[in-house]
């Protein structure tokens, strides 16, 4: 197994960097690190760019910052120029589809949320399967330029610790800490 492997920072297109700085900021307590590029800054068409980007040659790369959020990975903010930008994808579309926020208080952080100008897709809903457990919960909202944001708590161990090689992560450190019991051995394999 790799060891040091872990998400460093997940990169956003925002059609608005201040705008989106002040929703990640009124919504999660975010803190902006650092700006990359500036809006004074000229936007970069470059044909480097476009390669290794991997953006169209009719777009330019504009203003680029570096948030942190209070415990998770950072948050890089781009905002892109010209004609060929589409909307945000949908949970349905192929690629990237929506990012996942842990919360220790998920509904005051929906409200959170929504008080920065993000809308809920529905209420709060019960992990299930796998993942079920007493105030395990998550919901689906919306960014104010609508890209997919989840949020998610699972205070209570999940039964997925039982089966599962090791916890995807967790406010617990490990299976074995969040579990009262030892996990089951495996069952040995016929030969």
């Amino acid at each position: 197994m790799s060891a040091g492997i872990r998400i460093d920072h997940v990169g956003v297109t925002v059609p608005d960097i201040d705008a989106a700085t002040a929703f990640f900021e009124a919504a999660f307590d975010a803190v902006v690190l650092y700006d990359m590029r500036c809006r004074t800054e000229e936007p970069n068409a470059t044909a480097e760019a476009h390669r290794y980007l991997g953006i169209p040659s009719t777009m330019a790369q504009g203003a680029m910052r570096m948030l942190a959020l209070p415990d998770g990975p950072g948050l890089e903010l781009f905002e892109y120029l010209g004609p060929d930008q589409h909307r945000p994808v949908h949970p349905a579309d192929l690629g990237w589809q929506h990012l996942a926020m842990y919360t220790d208080d998920l509904d005051g952080t929906l409200a959170r949320i929504e008080a920065a100008g993000g809308t809920r897709n529905s209420d709060p809903r019960d992990l299930r399967g796998l993942e079920v457990g007493e105030g395990n919960r998550f919901v689906y909202t919306r960014t104010p330029w609508g890209s997919t944001l989840e949020l998610v708590s699972y205070p209570t161990p999940q039964p997925y610790l039982l089966v599962a090689p090791r916890a995807k992560w967790a406010p617990w450190p490990s299976a074995a800490d969040a579990l009262p019991v030892p996990r089951p051995e495996p069952e040995p394999q016929p030969s």
